[in-house]
């Protein structure tokens, strides 16, 4: 998930926000502003309901970046880097370089989330209790006490077993143990998130179909997200085993033709089209990549304005690219391809362009791979 807008680091990581949060912050102000606190504690001026609406929803997007920074510093503290943390609509992402060494490490990246969750539902749930004990009513009670739910709320749902929550990293840690075998436990916690999936999603439409209305239509769109995400996990776990011990060097395409970022649209049509036959060009300046055009990019421009447009403002910018080492693993380049739409990594050496890596690639190293595998088992 990728930030459209950077609020700084915390604790030395890069903090960015996609723009579906602002959707979700909008709806959680409104929905305490509006109706909650307004039906549950009447009688307040309309500003009041409004302040209370918009601290508590600010409140709780803190609690998620806390709950993030938690894994993030856990990850680092067992050898892991970290990208940066992306807070969008279903809460927040902690972009890690890799998978964990073993199953503690992973244990302790995963539970550590959750945990904070809790501690904060906690707090905030002494304080209201405190306030009321001592006689204080109204918003600010309410407030606190939305917040300790929400937050003891959140913890619980992400310790659920299954991918991609905490839970199902907690399950594919317990799995890993148990076997050794670090896929089978990823496919187990995928498996465990489909069916949850499933569940949220029969939940969902029996909740609408009874006159939930909206309860029920995001319940179903949570399930839906978990499916799809789980269904990756999957994948990608598979798709790691089948590749593991393979370089980025092993695969990627080395010095591929390259143009500048200068040129016009209408000039790449015209010379690089039909003259090479690969469906994707870095664009470099003094060797080092600034970006990259592919045919799909340059199909949506227009005829009559491929001579007024550089390559430069149709391809996906420096800021975007996926770059990676000659001696990385390729599997821990493949989370990270799909940073950019492109699908596709540039590979670098002390930023100088070496190669490229693209879908086709990894096709056939991941070919390659299973016809070893064959080939071994028949010996």
């Amino acid at each position: 998930m990728r930030a459209s807008f950077r609020l700084g680091r915390v604790a030395g990581v890069p903090v960015g926000v996609n723009w579906s949060v602002l959707v979700i912050f909008a709806l959680i102000a409104w929905a305490l502003a509006a109706r909650q606190f307004p039906r549950a504690y009447p009688g307040e001026p309309v500003w009041a309901y409004v302040l209370a609406g918009l601290a508590a929803a600010v409140v709780f997007f803190v609690g998620l970046l806390a709950h993030e920074v938690a894994h993030a510093v856990v990850a680092k503290r067992n050898g892991l880097g970290v990208e940066g943390i992306t807070l969008w609509l279903f809460g927040g992402v902690s972009e890690l370089k890799g998978d964990a060494p073993n199953p503690g490490a992973e244990l302790r990246i995963a539970g550590i989330g959750p945990l904070v969750s809790l501690i904060i539902g906690v707090l905030f749930g002494g304080v209201a209790v405190a306030l009321a004990l001592s006689g204080v009513r109204g918003l600010p009670v309410g407030a606190l006490s939305w917040l300790a739910g929400i937050n003891l709320l959140l913890a619980i749902f992400n310790v659920l077993p299954a991918a991609p929550l905490d839970g199902g990293r907690l399950l594919r840690a317990a799995v890993w143990k148990a076997t050794g075998d670090r896929t089978r436990a990823s496919v187990v916690a995928a498996r465990a998130g489909w069916v949850l999936g499933v569940l949220l999603i029969g939940l969902g439409l029996w909740q609408f179909l009874v006159g939930a209305g909206v309860g029920g239509l995001w319940l179903v769109l949570i399930g839906w997200f978990l499916i799809g995400a789980a269904t990756m996990e999957e994948r990608q776990a598979r798709l790691g085993s089948a590749l593991h011990g393979v370089r980025v060097a092993d695969v990627m395409t080395p010095q591929p033709q390259t143009a500048s970022a200068e040129m016009t649209v209408g000039d790449f049509v015209d010379h690089y089209l039909f003259a090479y036959r690969h469906s994707a060009l870095p664009l470099t300046e003094q060797g080092r990549p600034v970006g990259l055009v592919t045919l799909d990019r340059v199909r949506h421009v227009a005829a009559d304005q491929r001579a007024g447009t550089t390559l430069a403002e149709v391809a996906c910018r420096a800021d975007e690219l996926v770059l990676a080492r000659p001696e990385e693993p390729l599997t821990d380049l493949l989370p990270r391809l799909s940073a950019c739409a492109d699908g596709r990594a540039l590979v670098v050496t002390d930023g100088q362009l070496v190669g490229i890596v693209s879908p086709s690639d990894i096709s056939r190293a991941v070919q390659r791979s299973s016809m070893r595998d064959q080939l071994a088992a028949r010996r």
